[in-house]
């Protein structure tokens, strides 16, 4: 079963701090959300997908399983580490499938968990959002966390309102993670997207899905695509890119030239690196 791209975790020492640096780059960036298990974000919706801003806020609150061991625990071990793009998560349509499917193919890592949570309104009144994960595991990638998830009240959190933003952003293009060998994580990525044909080139391996496409790139590919440096992946791949599709890419440009934000153009996009964007490389592209 296809599954496409539905968010990506952006961990950060300080929630408020990267929730304004995402508004200097012309996001509408959501209210603060908590879990149960001491951690907060805050959302930044498109179509169909949206990225998640995360800090461990109360890690008085974690505990040994679930959500606490396999998200709040691995995103508390991510930041010692530094800021930066810590989980992918792809879509589900039918979690009990995608659990068995995971088993079968030996990459699961957990059983389905599910939650709930108060989510707002544009007019502030309170709605129930509930969601339930499986997460998955590549063992060569111990510093990524792998997920689907399946929205059970999906009306209740898209939103057009949240998915309109100054910087004319509209869509996701893809992801970017960087590996010594990309080709040794094909295996892996088949089954957790659910393609069988992946694409394979000098920049690396490509799986498309059915929203946005999934790129691994050994270094030297990944610093002549968007030049910054790669990411160390001396102990294993790091989910490192965000590739957002805009409408107008020189309305993106002017607004990072007015929030004095450090971009550069590479290959007709532009390129927010990790030095300014909380330890993540975020890149706008026309589309």
């Amino acid at each position: 079963m296809s599954r496409g791209l539905d968010h990506i975790v952006h961990a950060v020492h300080d929630l408020d701090a990267a929730g304004e640096f995402y508004s200097r780059l012309g996001f509408t960036v959501g209210a603060r959300n908590r879990h149960a298990w001491g951690t907060h974000n805050r959302l930044i919706q498109f179509s169909g997908f949206f990225i998640e801003i995360l800090a461990v806020a109360e890690p008085e609150k974690l505990g040994s399983d679930g959500f606490s061991l396999l998200f709040g625990k691995f995103n508390e071990r991510f930041l010692k580490r530094g800021e930066g793009f810590s989980l992918l998560i792809l879509e589900s349509s039918g979690v009990s499938a995608d659990a068995h499917a995971f088993q079968a193919n030996h990459i699961a890592a957990s059983d389905i968990l599910r939650f709930e949570r108060e989510g707002k309104r544009p007019d502030g009144s309170a709605v129930k959002v509930a969601f339930s994960l499986v997460f998955a595991r590549d063992d060569i990638a111990p510093n990524i966390g792998f997920a689907v998830c399946q929205q059970h009240f999906p009306e209740n959190f898209w939103n057009p309102a949240f998915q309109k933003h100054p910087n004319t952003a509209k869509s996701i293009g893809g992801v970017v993670i960087v590996a010594e060998n990309p080709a040794d994580h094909h295996i892996f990525l088949s089954a957790f997207a659910g393609e069988r044909e992946l694409q394979s080139s000098s920049s690396g391996v490509t799986v498309k899905t059915r929203r946005g496409e999934i790129q691994v790139m050994d270094p030297g590919a990944f610093e002549t695509h968007f030049g910054v440096t790669a990411p160390d992946v001396t102990n294993g791949a790091r989910l490192a890119v965000v590739r957002l599709l805009v409408g107008d890419i020189n309305t993106a440009a002017a607004m990072l030239r007015r929030s004095e934000v450090v971009s550069q153009t590479r290959m007709n996009r532009l390129v927010v690196g990790p030095n300014a964007a909380h330890g993540a490389t975020i890149v706008f592209e026309a589309g």
